[in-house]
């Protein structure tokens, strides 16, 4: 074998500037420094689990290994959640982490395969607190003021913008609206699949303008791992659970936890049934998280947000990959 040919023809460059990776320790201290202040311990939980996350919206990754109990499917985990709601059953207190997670298919400008997920749950604090803390620790982070806090209902945001209920709509009034803007076929389109097209393309571009926006009440159908509560304009079922929004780009997902294991199987089930249906493969339900919840999970809420997006915005970069050492096209 000649000298180069073990070489390569690829860049073996980082995708971030050395500098910018010394910003992103920066960060990343005042980041521990925040909860360390708050009493909130650090944890560090497995990238890897017996189960997966079923949300038809996720694509989870997934390796066979040999472990202790003969050669088994593994899931590399969406986010830590699964892990940490176990060590909170487990009496952990408050926690947060800063974790390695894993998506299939998600690249580009916001997006990347691996990234850094900061996640962090309070047991006994509503889901009002823990916004206010995800404000104080986007600004602890960025350099600049980037606005007041507005709170901003889901329902009246499609309101302003498309002229339509979500909540009520006609599923194919959303498929017709949803084809003309994405100029794509939606005849085979659930309401959420038109609802989330609609959200990502004509409502979240204008979040965070001026502003750290805050999107609550959520259609109960995507309530995901959150409670449920009533709406107050009419009492219908919505999702309690939010998403702060800053620059156009959604930064963070928070919700008022789930803690009954009945209902949380009740959804595991439901969600690959629904992959089924999308022709999505099947993922493995995490039974130890479903034991977890059956021995007693405390009531409070939990955040999950993209670290990597907010060094990106914090260091004014136009994309993850700046931020990032080496982003999946040079891993």
């Amino acid at each position: 074998m000649s000298d180069d040919a073990w070489m390569g023809d690829g860049d073996w460059h980082p995708s971030a500037e050395i500098a910018m990776l010394r910003e992103r320790a920066r960060l990343l201290a005042r980041v521990r420094a925040f909860f360390a202040e708050r009493d909130v311990l650090e944890v560090e939980t497995p990238v890897l689990g017996h189960g997966g996350s079923t949300d038809p919206h996720l694509a989870s990754l997934s390796l066979e290994a040999t472990t202790p109990g003969g050669r088994e499917r593994l899931w590399l985990q969406t986010s830590p959640e699964f892990h940490m709601k176990r060590l909170l059953a487990a009496g952990s207190g408050p926690i947060f982490q800063l974790a390695r997670s894993f998506r299939d298919g998600e690249a580009g400008r916001r997006h990347n395969l691996e990234f850094t997920m900061l996640e962090w749950y309070r047991p006994g604090v509503t889901l009002d607190e823990l916004i206010a803390e995800g404000d104080a620790l986007i600004r602890h982070v960025l350099s600049g003021d980037p606005g007041p806090l507005r709170r901003r209902r889901y329902r009246e945001l499609f309101r302003d913008a498309l002229d339509l209920d979500p909540f009520t709509a006609p599923l194919e009034a959303l498929r017709a609206r949803a084809e003309t803007i994405g100029e794509l076929s939606m005849r085979d389109a659930d309401r959420d699949g038109c609802l989330d097209l609609l959200m990502s393309l004509v409502i979240e571009p204008e979040l965070g303008r001026g502003g750290v926006d805050v999107v609550i009440d959520y259609p109960a159908s995507q309530a995901a791992l959150a409670r449920k509560h009533r709406d107050p304009e009419d009492g219908m079922e919505v999702a309690a659970r939010f998403e702060i929004y800053l620059a156009g780009l959604e930064l963070a997902n928070g919700y008022d936890e789930l803690t009954d294991a009945a209902e949380q199987a009740v959804r595991f089930e439901a969600d690959n049934r629904q992959r089924q249906a999308l022709g999505k493969p099947h993922v493995d339900i995490d039974r130890h998280l479903l034991a977890a919840l059956t021995a007693g999970m405390p009531s409070g809420s939990g955040v999950a947000l993209g670290m990597d997006r907010l060094i990106q915005l914090a260091l004014g970069k136009e994309s993850v990959a700046e931020v990032m050492a080496f982003a999946t096209p040079r891993c």
